[in-house]
């Protein structure tokens, strides 16, 4: 009886989980919100086809991405806003491309940029998503193959993505605002030393040691074991967390499918740059949906911006198998950190500790 029992238990947590795993969201993001946010991608994109510059085109997308950042708030709040997020965006994009130089830096200077952008955006109450796309920006740039005389180019157009995303930002709001109110801008609440600095120097080190390992293992371009770590690490609890491990590897699984199709396909630079914009679009469309379904489509993507110049210089299949173990890794390192990260009795001892470090008028 006890085993029968103990069966019907495997069961229903069998059940609860295959729910959780496959449930989807409700949203009220409207289309026009993807469609623009594939236009600050794309356009960029577009523009270095046209000059036979792809790669400076991918550099001015990855700016772009700042275009998620804006808020459903006013206007005057929204611009003010992107821009401080636009501002953050190259600034930590600056520091990565620098710290390639200084190879026994990258793992400090990711950890750093890390903690501050995460404290910096718990304590403004940034939503999603989040520190995810400065610390993406920070690793791609500190993997870029870059001289030192091409940092000031490098970094300005990754400004000028920046600033592309805020302009297309500005005439959404306008449009956006006739069919919608405005959210008001919540006052921020009181903000802690646990949730401010305690989670961000947490996870800062997960990120950090997710890029350490990385380099004992000696994987090249491992520009995705830090942004995959930090994706996982962002979930609001536990459960959350080991959520979103499995549906970024499982996602990543078939992605990798689906990257292997595309990158089948005879692409060129204006293929490549509508196709990231198809992908940008489902991706925008589905992540508010169904997270591991959107990691589908965020896999090739992620190729396609870290990788598009280099595309058709060697075998497929080995790109693709670094990008899995990339995630996977950093998946894993995630997990880690999240038990860290959600444990009292860790909290309690690690926080004890970081308490005496920091100035005692800093946070209550």
């Amino acid at each position: 009886m006890s085993d029968r029992n103990a069966w019907s238990h495997i069961q229903s947590r069998l059940r609860t989980e295959f729910g959780q795993l496959v449930a989807f969201n409700r949203s009220d993001r409207r289309w026009q919100m993807p469609f623009c946010a594939a236009l600050s991608t794309g356009l960029p994109l577009l523009i270095g086809a046209w000059f036979g510059h792809l790669d400076y085109g991918l550099v001015s997308s990855l700016g772009g991405l700042v275009f998620l950042y804006a808020p459903n708030t006013a206007l005057s709040h929204r611009m003010v806003f992107l821009m401080a997020c636009a501002f953050g965006m190259s600034a930590c994009f600056a520091l990565g491309v620098m710290s390639h130089f200084f190879p026994l830096l990258l793992v400090p200077v990711l950890t750093f940029i890390a903690i501050l952008v995460t404290m910096v955006c718990r304590f403004y109450m940034v939503g999603p998503p989040g520190s995810l796309f400065f610390i993406m920006a920070a690793s791609i740039g500190a993997y870029a193959p870059v001289e030192v005389m091409q940092v000031p180019l490098q970094v300005g157009l990754l400004t000028m993505g920046c600033l592309l995303a805020c302009l297309i930002a500005f005439f959404y709001g306008i449009y956006i605002l006739r069919l919608q109110a405005p959210q008001a801008v919540a006052p921020l609440p009181p903000a802690s030393f646990d949730f401010v600095v305690l989670d961000s120097v947490v996870i800062g080190l997960a990120v950090g040691v997710s890029l350490l390992v990385a380099q004992a293992l000696q994987l090249e371009r491992a520009y995705w074991v830090p942004v995959s770590c930090l994706a996982v690490l962002q979930g609001a609890t536990l459960r959350a967390v080991w959520n979103k491990q499995v549906h970024r590897i499982l996602g990543t699984a078939v992605g990798l499918f689906l990257a292997w199709g595309l990158l089948a396909l005879p692409l060129d630079a204006w293929r490549v740059s509508l196709l990231m914009m198809v992908l940008t679009f489902l991706v925008e469309t589905l992540v508010v949906r169904h997270y591991g379904l959107a990691v589908v489509f965020i896999t090739p993507l992620t190729i396609f911006l870290a990788d598009a110049a280099h595309i058709g210089q060697g075998a497929p299949e080995a790109m693709l198998q670094a990008r899995l173990l990339d995630i996977v890794l950093g998946s894993v390192v995630g997990v880690l950190g999240g038990v860290c990260l959600h444990s009292p009795r860790f909290r309690e001892v690690f926080g004890r500790q970081l308490r005496r470090l920091t100035p005692r008028r800093l946070l209550p």
